[in-house]
């Protein structure tokens, strides 16, 4: 006999509500499996999944989170795929493997302070592989496309290089003078990228929100039409607000250029590009690779930068970004939104930006923390 659409009505309700229930109200077992699957992006064998469901009802589940992060996948999948998003312009991770990805996996592995990101002397490549890989070149990315193309194992076979003498890059500054950000950020145009890519990706601010008409403009360039549409109006008001800025940092990049496919850096002779169109001949003449921080004031002054503001090359700037307040709130919210899918509580950023930094920058931890801190959250 058929049945009803009444008597049917009741049953679909009853079995959704029997599929959803036991997530609402999941238990250790099942906020363990969410947790591996949230780090790794794979779920856990059985007995992985025993160990950490019985940290997780014990009321410790970062530590739950620390065995499901010795799979490879936390590296080869999760890391890789999101590390991939901060190397390129389009913030996409379609793109291979390279070694800005590299580095900052390694970085996640050994524990090391992950703020040198942008200043230290250090570049990870593949070493020691079973299997046949080419060597390492600045000129090219194939020894990391045949790294993923051979799927090896990240883990285990990134090994921490001294990156000056890969590249012979003197003022070598962790990512900052990778290929993959010399590629993106160094080719073409006149190295503007370099400073805007570095604020958005490693204090998460575009010059947008850093817009401020009181900056002096001394270090805005000759290609800045002072009048544009023949109304000075609009330069003071709108183009001053961010070039004022963002000019007077772009000093570091002077001796940088990315030409026949790899980064090349020529210490005291300022890149040609740099100087390009010259719109308003009174305009600011880069002449060598000095820069000022005129956003460490005023109502940027919230960045929380620290130390020298002045400095010469990428790795002083690099070491400046790395040091402010920005910096670790801007990982604090990058991970948080990794792992739950949200950002957290403005509060919660400033008080476990302050612990990421009493930590010493430990990214794997702060990565942990951050997937555990949600674990009751689908």
């Amino acid at each position: 006999m058929a049945t009803s659409n009444k008597m049917r009505i009741p049953f679909v309700l009853s079995l959704y509500l029997l599929l959803i229930i036991p997530m609402a109200q999941a238990g250790p077992r099942q906020q363990a499996y969410r947790l591996h699957v949230r780090l790794t992006g794979i779920p856990p064998s059985a007995e992985v999944l025993n160990q950490m469901s019985s940290l997780v009802s014990s009321g410790d589940p970062q530590a739950a989170g620390m065995i499901a992060i010795q799979n490879n996948s936390f590296y080869n999948l999760r890391l890789k795929q999101w590390f991939k998003s901060w190397s390129n312009v389009d913030s996409t991770n379609r793109v291979p493997l390279n070694d800005m990805v590299a580095t900052a996996i390694g970085l996640v592995r050994d524990e090391v302070p992950f703020n040198q990101i942008l200043f230290a002397n250090i570049l990870y490549v593949g070493e020691g592989m079973p299997q046949t890989i080419p060597t390492y070149s600045p000129e090219n990315n194939l020894h990391f496309e045949e790294l993923e193309k051979q799927n090896v194992n990240l883990q285990q076979f990134l090994t921490l290089q001294n990156q000056t003498s890969l590249n012979n890059v003197t003022d070598s500054a962790g990512v900052i003078t990778s290929r993959a950000f010399g590629s993106a950020y160094f080719s073409a145009g006149t190295n503007r990228r370099m400073t805007r890519y570095t604020f958005i990706n490693f204090l998460c601010h575009d010059f947008e929100s850093l817009h401020d008409i009181n900056v002096p403009d001394f270090r805005i360039r000759r290609d800045v039409d002072r009048s544009p549409g023949g109304d000075s109006r609009v330069f003071k008001n709108k183009c001053a607000g961010c070039h004022a800025g963002q000019d007077a940092l772009g000093g570091a990049w002077a001796y940088f250029d990315f030409v026949d496919g790899r980064v090349t850096h020529t210490p005291g002779v300022v890149r040609p590009k740099i100087n390009l169109n010259n719109l308003f001949p009174e305009g600011h003449i880069v002449t060598d690779d000095s820069f000022i921080n005129l956003w460490a004031s005023g109502p940027n002054s919230y960045l929380g930068f620290e130390g020298a503001l002045v400095g010469n090359g990428a790795r002083a700037y690099g070491t400046m970004l790395a040091n402010s307040d920005a910096f670790a709130r801007c990982m604090v919210g990058r991970t948080y939104q990794l792992t739950c899918l949200r950002l957290p509580p403005p509060e919660q950023i400033e008080d476990w930006a302050a612990q990421y930094i009493s930590d010493n920058y430990n990214m794997k931890n702060l990565i942990v923390r951050s997937a555990a801190d949600c674990l009751g959250e689908d």
